[in-house]
Protein backbone atom coordinates (compact mmCIF):
# COMPACT_ATOMS: atom_id res chain seq x y z
CA UNK A 1 0.00 0.00 0.00
CA UNK A 2 1.55 3.23 -0.78
CA UNK A 3 1.01 7.03 0.91
CA UNK A 4 -1.98 7.43 -0.52
CA UNK A 5 -4.09 4.67 0.39
CA UNK A 6 -4.21 2.81 -2.93
CA UNK A 7 -2.73 -0.74 -3.41
CA UNK A 8 -1.60 -2.04 -6.73
CA UNK A 9 -2.01 -5.42 -8.20
CA UNK A 10 0.42 -5.50 -11.41
CA UNK A 11 -0.87 -8.49 -14.05
CA UNK A 12 1.32 -9.75 -17.03
CA UNK A 13 -0.33 -6.54 -19.16
CA UNK A 14 -2.56 -4.93 -17.07
CA UNK A 15 -2.05 -2.15 -14.41
CA UNK A 16 -5.52 -2.62 -11.73
CA UNK A 17 -6.01 0.41 -9.35
CA UNK A 18 -7.47 -0.61 -6.28
CA UNK A 19 -9.73 2.35 -4.91
CA UNK A 20 -9.74 1.22 -1.51
CA UNK A 21 -10.53 -1.98 0.20
CA UNK A 22 -14.34 -0.79 0.65
CA UNK A 23 -15.53 -1.47 -3.57
CA UNK A 24 -16.98 1.73 -4.08
CA UNK A 25 -16.51 2.32 -7.56
CA UNK A 26 -13.96 5.18 -8.87
CA UNK A 27 -15.19 8.63 -10.03
CA UNK A 28 -14.23 9.79 -13.22
CA UNK A 29 -12.49 13.24 -12.93
CA UNK A 30 -12.17 14.30 -16.38
CA UNK A 31 -13.16 13.34 -19.54
CA UNK A 32 -11.92 14.76 -23.08
CA UNK A 33 -10.96 13.62 -26.40
CA UNK A 34 -8.12 10.32 -26.04
CA UNK A 35 -7.71 10.57 -22.51
CA UNK A 36 -9.87 10.02 -18.89
CA UNK A 37 -8.42 10.43 -15.85
CA UNK A 38 -9.93 8.23 -13.13
CA UNK A 39 -9.85 8.66 -9.32
CA UNK A 40 -7.07 6.23 -8.10
CA UNK A 41 -4.64 6.58 -10.70
CA UNK A 42 -1.93 8.49 -11.24
CA UNK A 43 -1.91 7.97 -15.53
CA UNK A 44 -4.99 8.70 -17.30
CA UNK A 45 -6.26 6.01 -19.46
CA UNK A 46 -7.11 6.47 -23.22
CA UNK A 47 -9.76 3.72 -22.98
CA UNK A 48 -10.59 2.10 -19.42
CA UNK A 49 -12.86 -0.31 -17.40
CA UNK A 50 -14.24 0.81 -13.97
CA UNK A 51 -15.34 -1.29 -11.11
CA UNK A 52 -16.16 -1.46 -7.92
CA UNK A 53 -13.14 -1.30 -6.45
CA UNK A 54 -11.00 -0.32 -9.10
CA UNK A 55 -10.46 0.53 -12.78
CA UNK A 56 -8.05 -0.64 -15.57
CA UNK A 57 -7.07 0.13 -19.28
CA UNK A 58 -9.29 -1.28 -21.22
CA UNK A 59 -7.57 -3.10 -24.28
CA UNK A 60 -9.99 -4.14 -26.88
CA UNK A 61 -7.08 -6.77 -28.36
CA UNK A 62 -7.93 -8.72 -25.16
CA UNK A 63 -11.35 -9.86 -26.17
CA UNK A 64 -11.58 -9.23 -29.97
CA UNK A 65 -13.47 -5.43 -29.10
CA UNK A 66 -13.54 -3.09 -32.46
CA UNK A 67 -15.83 -0.35 -33.43
CA UNK A 68 -17.58 -3.33 -35.13
CA UNK A 69 -18.50 -6.01 -33.72
CA UNK A 70 -17.97 -3.70 -30.43
CA UNK A 71 -18.25 -4.32 -27.36
CA UNK A 72 -17.84 -8.30 -26.48
CA UNK A 73 -19.84 -10.16 -23.80
CA UNK A 74 -16.04 -10.55 -21.88
CA UNK A 75 -15.36 -7.08 -22.04
CA UNK A 76 -18.89 -6.32 -19.71
CA UNK A 77 -18.64 -9.86 -17.75
CA UNK A 78 -15.38 -8.89 -16.22
CA UNK A 79 -17.33 -5.91 -14.63
CA UNK A 80 -19.94 -8.32 -13.40
CA UNK A 81 -17.13 -9.82 -11.81
CA UNK A 82 -16.10 -7.16 -9.71
CA UNK A 83 -19.44 -6.52 -8.36
CA UNK A 84 -20.70 -4.31 -10.80
CA UNK A 85 -24.56 -4.38 -10.33
CA UNK A 86 -25.26 -1.62 -12.77
CA UNK A 87 -23.68 -0.86 -16.19
CA UNK A 88 -23.04 2.41 -18.19
CA UNK A 89 -21.36 1.81 -21.54
CA UNK A 90 -19.72 4.28 -23.94
CA UNK A 91 -19.55 4.43 -27.23
CA UNK A 92 -16.91 6.84 -27.77
CA UNK A 93 -17.27 10.47 -28.54
CA UNK A 94 -18.85 10.42 -32.04
CA UNK A 95 -20.33 7.28 -31.27
CA UNK A 96 -18.55 4.66 -33.25
CA UNK A 97 -18.30 1.98 -31.19
CA UNK A 98 -21.10 -0.85 -31.38
CA UNK A 99 -22.65 -3.13 -28.97
CA UNK A 100 -23.86 -6.32 -30.56
CA UNK A 101 -27.34 -7.46 -29.55
CA UNK A 102 -25.06 -10.65 -28.31
CA UNK A 103 -23.69 -8.27 -25.01
CA UNK A 104 -27.37 -6.50 -24.79
CA UNK A 105 -28.72 -10.09 -24.33
CA UNK A 106 -26.23 -11.15 -21.74
CA UNK A 107 -27.05 -8.53 -19.52
CA UNK A 108 -30.67 -8.60 -19.66
CA UNK A 109 -30.38 -12.14 -18.68
CA UNK A 110 -28.47 -11.42 -15.77
CA UNK A 111 -31.01 -8.85 -15.03
CA UNK A 112 -28.08 -6.24 -15.27
CA UNK A 113 -29.51 -2.58 -15.34
CA UNK A 114 -27.34 -0.97 -18.99
CA UNK A 115 -26.93 2.17 -19.82
CA UNK A 116 -25.67 3.00 -23.75
CA UNK A 117 -24.77 6.38 -24.34
CA UNK A 118 -21.88 8.54 -26.34
CA UNK A 119 -18.68 9.00 -23.69
CA UNK A 120 -19.79 12.68 -22.44
CA UNK A 121 -23.30 11.82 -21.28
CA UNK A 122 -22.04 8.26 -20.34
CA UNK A 123 -19.39 9.56 -17.91
CA UNK A 124 -21.80 12.22 -16.19
CA UNK A 125 -24.56 9.34 -15.78
CA UNK A 126 -21.79 7.03 -14.35
CA UNK A 127 -20.93 9.18 -11.80
CA UNK A 128 -24.05 10.04 -10.78
CA UNK A 129 -24.38 6.41 -10.22
CA UNK A 130 -21.08 5.83 -8.46
CA UNK A 131 -22.45 7.88 -5.54
CA UNK A 132 -25.31 5.10 -4.90
CA UNK A 133 -24.54 1.68 -6.43
CA UNK A 134 -21.91 -0.46 -7.19
CA UNK A 135 -21.43 0.64 -10.80
CA UNK A 136 -18.98 -0.84 -13.83
CA UNK A 137 -18.14 0.86 -17.10
CA UNK A 138 -16.40 0.99 -20.07
CA UNK A 139 -15.08 4.20 -21.12
CA UNK A 140 -13.68 4.53 -25.14
CA UNK A 141 -12.63 8.21 -25.23
CA UNK A 142 -12.05 8.77 -29.26
CA UNK A 143 -14.43 8.35 -32.30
Amino acid sequence: MNITGHTTARGLTNEISIVKAGKHSPRIKHASWGRLEVEGQADPFKDAKLFPGGSREWNWRETGTGHVPGIQVADVQELLEHGAEVVVLSRGMKKCLEVPAETLNFLKKKQIETHILPTAEAVELYNKLAEKSPVGGLFHTTC
